[in-house]
C-alpha cells in the first residue's frame, strides 16, 4: 500500500535529484579548488588554443610543419601579450600617481558637494584606510607566502603555454581520443557535444579580444580627444575590463568619469560620460550581434550569476573563467537539446 500520494512521490524524487546533482556538484567544485595548480592551466591552456587555433590552422594550411607552427604560434602569443602586459603597465605606472590623485580629487569634491554626507565620506576614507593599512600589515609578515604565490604563477604560465603548443599540435587527434573514451554507443553524442562546447569558447574568446580592443581604442581616442589625464592608461583598464562582462566596462567606464570631473570639471566629466555611454552603446547594439552572433547567446543575469559564483570560488581568476565555462555549458546544453529534439 502506498502512503504518499503520486504527486509527492514525484516531489521527493525531484528534490532527491536536486540534492544528488548538488552534492556532485560541490565535490566537483572542491576537487577543481584543490587541484587548481593542474586545473588552471589546463583551462588558460584551452582559451588559448580557442583564440589561436585561427592562426595556428593558416600556418598549417601554408605547409608549415604542425609542430613548428604551434611553435611560432606559441612565440607570437608570448611576444603579443608580453608586449601588451608592457604597454599596460608602463601607461598605468606612468599615469598612476595622476589617476589616484584625481580619483582622489574627485572623492573629496563629492564630499565638499554633499555637506554633511562628507563627514561620512570622510570617516569612511579614514575606516578604509585603516583596514588598508592592518591588511598591508598582514601582507608584509607573510612576504615568504607571497614569493611562493609569485613563484606558483610563474610555474603555471608556463605549463599553460607548454600545452597551448600541445593542445595545438595535436588537435587533430583530439575527436579520436574522445571517441576512444566514450562509452559504448555515446561516441557521436560525445564528440559533438564536445565540438559545439570548443565552438562557444572559440567563439567567446575571439569575439570578447576583438571588441575589448574596439572599446578601449574608442575610450582612449575620446579621453585624449578630452584631454583627460591618463587616457592611455584608462584605455588599458578597459580592456582589460571587458574580458569581464558589464562588470569591467562599469568599473573602468566610472574610473574615466571620475577622474575627468577631477580634473577637467563637471561638464568635461558629462562629455566622458557620454563617450563611455556611447561605446557602451555601440558595443551592446551593434559589436556584440555582429561579431557574437554565432557564439552562445547568455541573458546578462545569467553571466553576473556566473561572475559572481566564479569570483567566490577563484577570486579574479574565477571572474575570468567562469563566463567562458558557462559559454561552453550552454553549447552542451543547446547541443543536447538539438539531439533530443531530432531523436524525436
Amino acid at each position: 500500500m502506498q502512503l504518499l500520494p503520486e504527486s509527492a512521490r514525484r516531489l521527493a524524487a525531484w528534490c532527491a535529484l536536486a540534492l544528488l546533482v548538488a552534492g556532485v556538484g560541490w565535490v566537483v567544485v572542491r576537487l577543481l579548488a584543490e587541484l587548481r595548480t593542474a586545473v588552471t592551466p589546463v583551462l588558460l591552456a584551452l582559451l588559448g588554443t580557442a583564440l589561436l587555433g585561427p592562426l595556428y590552422r593558416r600556418l598549417v594550411k601554408a605547409r608549415v610543419n604542425p609542430s613548428l607552427a604551434a611553435g611560432l604560434t606559441c612565440v607570437a602569443v608570448v611576444a603579443v601579450v608580453g608586449g601588451a602586459v608592457y604597454i599596460v603597465v608602463a601607461a598605468l605606472i606612468d599615469t598612476g600617481d595622476q589617476i589616484t590623485a584625481s580619483l582622489k580629487d574627485a572623492a573629496r569634491g563629492v564630499a565638499d558637494h554633499f555637506g554633511a554626507a562628507g563627514t561620512s565620506l570622510d570617516d569612511l576614507a579614514r575606516n578604509s584606510g585603516e583596514l588598508l593599512r592592518k591588511f598591508g600589515g598582514t601582507a608584509a609578515h607573510n612576504v615568504i607566502s607571497g614569493v611562493s604565490v609569485v613563484g606558483e604563477t610563474i610555474a603555471m604560465a608556463v605549463l599553460a603555454l607548454l600545452l597551448v603548443f600541445f593542445f595545438l599540435r595535436d588537435s587533430d587527434r583530439a575527436a579520436a581520443g574522445l571517441r576512444a573514451l566514450a562509452p559504448r554507443g555515446t561516441a557521436d553524442t560525445v564528440e559533438a557535444v564536445s565540438r559545439r562546447a570548443y565552438r562557444a569558447v572559440e567563439g567567446f574568446m575571439r569575439g570578447t579580444t576583438f571588441i575589448a580592443l574596439i572599446d578601449a581604442l574608442c575610450i582612449t581616442v575620446g579621453l585624449l580627444i578630452l584631454r583627460v589625464p591618463g587616457a592611455v592608461g584608462l584605455g588599458a583598464l578597459v580592456f582589460v575590463g571587458a574580458y569581464i562582462p558589464y562588470l569591467g566596462a562599469f568599473i573602468s567606464g566610472a574610473v574615466a568619469v571620475l577622474v575627468a570631473l577631477a580634473d577637467r570639471g563637471f561638464v568635461i566629466a558629462l562629455w566622458a560620460l557620454g563617450v563611455v555611454l556611447a561605446v557602451q552603446v555601440l558595443e551592446g547594439h551593434v559589436l556584440q550581434p555582429a561579431i557574437q552572433s554565432r557564439t552562445v547567446q547568455m541573458h546578462p543575469a545569467v553571466v553576473m550569476l556566473a561572475i559572481t559564483a566564479g569570483a567566490s570560488v577563484a577570486g579574479i581568476l574565477g571572474m575570468l573563467l567562469s563566463v567562458p565555462i558557462t559559454a561552453a555549458v550552454f553549447g552542451v546544453v543547446q547541443e543536447l537539446r538539438e539531439r533530443s529534439a531530432d531523436a524525436t
